[in-house]
């Protein structure tokens, strides 16, 4: 089945909505509206065109937004949890772990770890290609 422009449109602009409300909760019949679709056919186009569904997608940006939110250290575990959109703390460290391997705190440990690891020891962060092309 061929999909027109205009259908094609419809359904980035719809990502786009969940781009830029990921942090808001929304649900799949607001984002549905958005593309002037049914929330079925949607969520079958959605899931066609970007090959997972629009439930993933939206897990993943807020995923992404908690991961740059942990690297700061001006908020709290549950800060972040509420600004990329996630409902409970607790839910949100389960699949933080499930998604990255590693609790939010421990996460945000690695991050500040790495951080004092390159101010202290730049040199061992530069690729050893790079070292041996410009002689460091």
């Amino acid at each position: 089945m061929e999909l027109s422009t205009e259908v094609y449109q419809r359904i980035v602009a719809a990502k786009l909505f969940i781009d830029g409300h990921y942090g808001e909760p929304v649900g799949l019949g607001q984002i549905a509206t958005e593309a002037c679709l049914s929330r079925f056919h949607f969520h079958r186009l959605f899931t066609r065109i970007y090959k997972r569904t629009p439930h993933q997608y939206l897990t993943q940006k807020r995923m992404d937004a908690a991961r740059r939110l942990l690297q700061r250290d001006d908020m709290t575990i549950s800060e972040v949890c509420r600004q990329a959109g996630f409902e409970s703390p607790g839910s949100f460290s389960s699949l933080f772990r499930r998604n990255t391997g590693c609790s939010p705190q421990h996460y945000r440990k690695l991050v500040f770890l790495k951080r004092k690891l390159v101010e202290e020891q730049p040199k061992s962060f530069v690729p050893h290609c790079f070292v041996e092309q410009y002689r460091l």
